[in-house]
């Protein structure tokens, strides 16, 4: 077995969540404290091997070298856009690219994280979609992204990552395993220790798996819903055509929300297609019942056929909806300029 096959075939430990830890450790004999104590250490920054956990035995550490390994993200291509908002690409053990985008704000830092490489939901403005599907992240590929981020922002001074959307590469609730496993991680005091209420997961609109990520946490829920009706989501979204609106908003009547949670709606404008009055009417009526808020955002330009309304549509978009009593946002497109803004990221990187 060569070296790097020896490597792979060893227990990443990064997959495993805390529960995970403990029966790993438990198989190899030992007690399950074990398990909390290589939590305790995994996550901080500049930790890259078992010999630096000094309160875990030395014996032991050896027994981890030999059966566990942990994977890193190192050198990352970066590409920095006009607006602070910084694309980061990984390639992953296999060849495969994915690509993460740290967005600065004023008091928040937020990633946006990918859970696939590629995206196999083909909907019709997004360029991850039209790359077509390569294969769902494991869970060391998804906390990898949080980690390399981190630690690139501390070498920088930076500050620190406040909060985490996974609207990157993919989507999240079709790799739910991982995801779960990610946020037990993400969340653990002990491991990167990040609030339920600073964690978005959006989906285009996978009913079932929906339903159960508002059973298993507390994250919030963004659903990219982009039309009030079957026959304009059908052509936007082949999701639809399988969990049509209807299903999709009585799953979201239905989704296990902590008090005063809202769910976010993820609507964006496509010019002649979805910015009329009537689409507007439509919006208000099918959201009417639930908690929630809306966020518009102009398609970002991806060369396909969908263009942009234009600023002065949007707004009144967001007046007419805000008359009928909804709290909608406007999403500024960011990183548009390196192909970092919603819709865009396809695997391409230009090393700076």
């Amino acid at each position: 077995m060569t070296d790097s096959k020896a490597a792979t075939a060893r227990v990443d430990v990064k997959d495993l969540d805390q529960e995970g830890l403990i029966r790993y450790v438990e198989r190899l004999g030992q007690p399950a404290f074990r398990g909390r104590q290589i939590m305790a250490w995994l996550y901080r920054p500049g930790i890259t091997d078992f010999d630096q956990m000094t309160d875990l035995a030395k014996e032991f550490r050896a027994l981890l070298n030999r059966h566990a390994r942990i994977s890193r993200f190192d050198s990352p291509v970066t590409e920095m856009s006009r607006d602070g908002s910084v694309k980061f690409g990984f390639v992953l053990e296999d060849g495969a690219i994915i690509e993460s985008v740290l967005i600065p704000e004023e008091g928040r830092n937020t990633l946006c994280v990918s859970s696939q490489a590629g995206c196999a939901m083909g909907c019709a403005f997004c360029m991850t979609g039209a790359m077509g599907f390569k294969r769902n992240l494991a869970t060391a590929e998804i906390i990898n992204q949080v980690c390399a981020v981190r630690d690139w922002m501390l070498r920088r001074n930076r500050g620190r990552l406040t909060n985490l959307v996974f609207m990157g590469m993919g989507e999240p609730l079709a790799n739910l395993d991982s995801l779960l496993q990610a946020v037990s991680i993400l969340t653990e005091q002990r491991g990167l220790d990040f609030s339920n209420r600073r964690i978005t997961v959006s989906t285009c609109g996978l009913v079932p798996q929906m339903l159960e990520l508002g059973l298993r946490t507390d994250v919030n829920l963004a659903v990219s819903l982009h039309a009030p009706d079957n026959e304009t989501r059908d052509q936007l979204m082949p999701v639809n055509r399988k969990y049509p609106i209807e299903e999709l908003i009585e799953a979201c009547r239905r989704f296990q929300r902590k008090k005063r949670q809202r769910i976010m709606f993820e609507y964006t404008l496509l010019k002649g297609v979805n910015d009329s009055e009537k689409d507007a009417r439509a919006l208000a009526d099918l959201l009417r019942d639930i908690p929630c808020k809306i966020n518009l955002l102009a398609v970002n330009d991806t060369g396909g056929k969908y263009v942009s309304p234009g600023r002065d549509r949007v707004l009144w978009f967001q007046h007419f909806l805000r008359q009928k009593g909804f709290t909608v946002f406007i999403r500024q497109s960011r990183g548009e300029d390196i192909s970092a803004a919603c819709g865009q990221l396809a695997g391409k990187m230009r090393r700076e």
